[in-house]
Parts: structure tokens; sequence; C-alpha cells
């Protein structure tokens, strides 16, 4: 006999917007149901770019009271959020300050300081993990001086600090951890050899559990505050959010490229083992954790924050933007006209994302978008370009025929960008769901507390029951797509 189904709830922290959902699950099918959505939007106080962070607790707090007045008693409770970015924790358990936000400027040269003392090829061979600039162990080179790092007791990811708040236990999931670049690709666990470039640092580091761990109840205080009780229990899920979404792609067996699509574009394949060639390194491919020990491997493109910057530049500036309607105009506008790099670095902070978008057609000889539409159309024909150029890197490097694309997350929405990518990489697109990083987390959870079980395919297979999938069908243009490349990347 099959277990009841279970109700999970999963707590989706995105770099733009916070989500707790509910999921009941079952061994052939599962139901979501949003409880809560709220803004993630950071704070700049003192020259300094900062994470919300206790607002994010309070909203994610509501969001577990609706799912006890909706459900009654829940089984489990996952956070899944963005990567790299931590928190402090003093000798008393509380929070030292915001987490500070990635993009915030401090890490500018602390690259280069790393590479002074582990040389970048050493690097990429220990963790292989792709070189950005706000990644945790350079985040942590900026900061070693910092008063906050010389009293702290403790370093938190940003999912394994609200572990800790809702549970007390301190842990460092292990698909999270493996994108600080402090990981050991070989061991799976923290580096010596790393940590000893970085003074101080290996006395914070929790010990690293697996996605599917369960930490255990509800701290008294939380169930005071949200009406659960103590059977409801906290499961280290897949904590990065990619991680989960991967879980939740309802692919059906292997040889699948995968693009998880929101203020970020994660692009890659999910492998057993990872690839710590140096032509991966060159190529600026990551290796991180997933579940069940397989590898993503994968490269960030910028995504569709192009897009959210687009927007509310023009709406700061008072212009009316309905972006349905512009994306539909979008459309009608001249393929490849202008085309950007979306990883240029000019593109990563905040600010007037339009103007930067020009600035870079004028450089590079391309005609300057002069309408939304146009800005639009170009942002959306760059990120398939780089979807293109991702994808078959990622097969070749790894040595993987590649017959599908998964596009998962809010971009999956985006009928005209999963269209382009179609186009792009020549292969049929199947998008959604919207949600798969809720779902991929409320699956993890579920098989933890034995309310299914199997392998990635079985959940797979339950994931695909969730939302429909839409099929996009590339149409022939190879020969345009393959000038647009070697325009944009030589």
């Amino acid at each position: 006999m099959s277990p009841p189904p279970a109700h999970c709830v999963a707590i989706d922290l995105g770099a733009s917007s916070g989500r707790v959902l509910s999921a009941t699950v079952s061994a052939d099918a599962l139901t979501l149901v949003e409880l809560h959505r709220y803004p993630n939007l950071p704070v700049r106080v003192a020259g300094s770019l900062e994470w919300d962070v206790l607002y994010l607790y309070r909203e994610a707090l509501e969001g577990l009271r609706r799912a006890r007045q909706v459900h009654g008693p829940v089984d489990s409770i996952g956070v899944d959020s963005w990567a790299v970015d931590y928190g402090l924790i003093a000798e008393d358990g509380r929070l030292i300050g915001n987490p500070v936000h990635y993009r915030d400027l401090r890490t500018a040269g602390a690259a280069d300081a790393v590479f002074e003392r582990l040389p970048r090829q050493i690097l990429y061979e220990r963790t292989g993990i792709q070189h950005l600039p706000f990644n945790t162990v350079f985040q942590l080179a900026a900061s070693l001086d910092a008063p906050a790092m010389q009293i702290a007791r403790e370093l938190l990811l940003v999912p394994d600090l609200f572990n800790y708040w809702l549970t007390g236990v301190r842990t460092a999931e292990y698909t999270n951890a493996t994108t600080t670049g402090l990981v050991d690709a070989h061991t799976r666990t923290w580096s010596p050899e790393i940590l000893a470039t970085l003074a101080g640092v290996a006395r914070l580091l929790p010990e690293i559990v697996d996605p599917g761990t369960v930490l255990g109840a509800l701290r008294p205080e939380v169930q005071e505050s949200t009406g659960l009780d103590a059977s409801s229990r906290v499961v280290c899920v897949g904590s990065h959010d990619t991680a989960s979404a991967v879980v939740g792609v309802p692919a059906e067996g292997e040889g699948f490229a995968y693009i998880s699509c929101g203020t970020w574009s994660l692009v890659g394949l999910e492998l057993t083992r990872p690839v710590l060639t140096d032509a991966s390194r060159r190529a600026n491919f990551s290796n991180e954790g997933g579940v069940d020990a397989t590898t993503r491997f994968l490269r960030n493109v910028m995504g569709l924050w192009l897009l959210q910057e687009s927007v509310r530049s023009w709406q700061a500036a008072g212009q009316t933007v309905d972006l349905a309607a512009l994306i539909g105009s979008a459309a009608t506008q001249p393929g490849h006209r202008s085309l950007i790099d979306p990883d240029d670095i000019r593109f990563l902070p905040p600010g007037d994302m339009p103007s930067r978008i020009r600035e870079y057609c004028a450089e590079t000889g391309q005609p300057q978008p002069a309408t939304q539409a146009a800005v639009v159309r170009c942002i959306l024909d760059s990120l398939a370009l780089a979807y293109r150029r991702t994808v078959r890197q990622a097969a070749e490097l790894s040595g993987t025929d590649v017959s599908v694309v998964h596009v998962v997350g809010g971009g999956a929405r985006n009928g005209l960008l999963c269209q382009l990518a179609a186009d792009a990489t020549g292969l049929p697109v199947l998008a959604g769901p919207v949600e798969a990083a809720a779902i991929g987390n409320a699956l993890v959870q579920a098989r933890a507390i034995g309310a299914i079980n199997g392998h990635l395919s079985d959940l797979r297979r339950i994931s695909s029951t969730a939302e429909p999938v839409t099929r996009f069908r590339p149409s022939g243009q190879e020969r345009d797509w393959a000038a647009a490349e070697a325009r944009i990347y030589g």
C-alpha cells in the first residue's frame, strides 16, 4: 500500500521575489498551490548593497501561517534560494548585519588577490566552479579584515540561515556549498588548500550535509508564530534553487539540456561526474553539486535581469510598460539587428540597462535600439544566442548528445524567448514548469520523509504531472544564427 500524500511547503527565494508554495505529493501526482509571493528588493545603505533578509524571513513565516490555514498539519518544509551570499552568526547566535548582495562592488579586485595565492588553474582543478567576480571565495577575500568577520562564529549561506532560524540547526547543504568555490569537487568537502588562503574562514564553516537530510522540528517560537507543531519537519533540499529546479525538470531519460531561466539563466547538462579539464575552465563552465550526487555542468548567463532592469528604468522615467504587449511588439522587430554579449561586466550592476545596451551597440558598430520593443528584441535575441553557444559547448566538453532543451522557471512563460531558443539551438524546446524549483524542492522533501521513493527519473515522472509543458519546434535559421554567433563571440 502506498503511503498517503504528503503536504510539503517549499520556500523558494529568488533574486527578485520570494514565494511560499504548498505541494501535495503522492507516488503518481503533484499539485502545487501558491500561498504567498513577495518582492525581494535589495537595500543600499552606507554605500553597501544588502539583502533585506529579515523581511524575507518574516514573509516566509507568513507563508507558513497560510499553509497551516489552508492544509492544517504540514508534513515538511524546505528552503531553496540563490547562491553565493551568506550571513555571519555571532557567538550568541544572532545575525551580524544583513548579507551583502552579490552585485555589490566590494569584490572588485578580490579575484586577483586570490589568484596570487592560488592560481586560477589550480582553483578550477579543485572546485570546477565557473569564474564569476562575486563567488563566495572572492567575497570572503574582500572581507577578511572586516570587523564582522573578526567577531563571527559561523558562516551560513542564505538557505542554511533560514533553516537555522527555523530549527536551530546549523549546516551547509551540499548543492549550495559547491557554488562557493570552497568545496573540493573530488572529495565533496571543504577544501583545506583553498581555506589556507583565507585566514580564519575555516573555523566559520559548518558541516556539509546532503540534500534529503532531515534537520528536525521547528523551534518553539516558530511553531507559536505559524500555528504549526513539532510534526512539521524541516528538510535540507537541493537548496541552491537551480539544484531544485533541475530535479523539477520533467525530462524523460538522458540527453537533455536545461535552461533554468529567471533573473539568471543557468544553462547546462546533468552529468554523473564533473568535467575539470582546462578546456572547460577556459570556456568558464561550472561543476556544481546536484541532488543524488549528480553534477550540474552549466554556465551562468545574465538572464532576464537585463529585461527586469530595462523595465525598471523605463518606469522610473515615467514611461508606461505593458510587458506582454511589449514582447508581442518585439516579435515583429527584425531579428539579429542589434546584439550584445549578455555577460559583459557592464550589465551586472543595477542601473539604466537600455542606455548600457545602446552603448554596447555603438561601441561594436551596430544600430542602437531606439524603442522599447527594439531593446527587448535585442535582449531576447542575445539571450537565445548565448543559450545556443552554451548548450553546444556543454555537449562538446562533456561528450554528451543533446536532443532536447527544457526551459523552466519564469522564462518558460516568455513564448518569444522559448521560440528563439529553439531556433538558435536547432533543438526542440519544452517550456515548463514555471515553478520547477518549488516542485523539485517538494519532491526531495517528500522522498526524505518517506512519502515517495525512487531515483531522479521517478521524481521527474511525478514532476511531469504538475504543470502542462509547451513545445517549441526550431525553424530553419541555422545560417543566420551561426553568422550572429560569429559576430558577437568571434
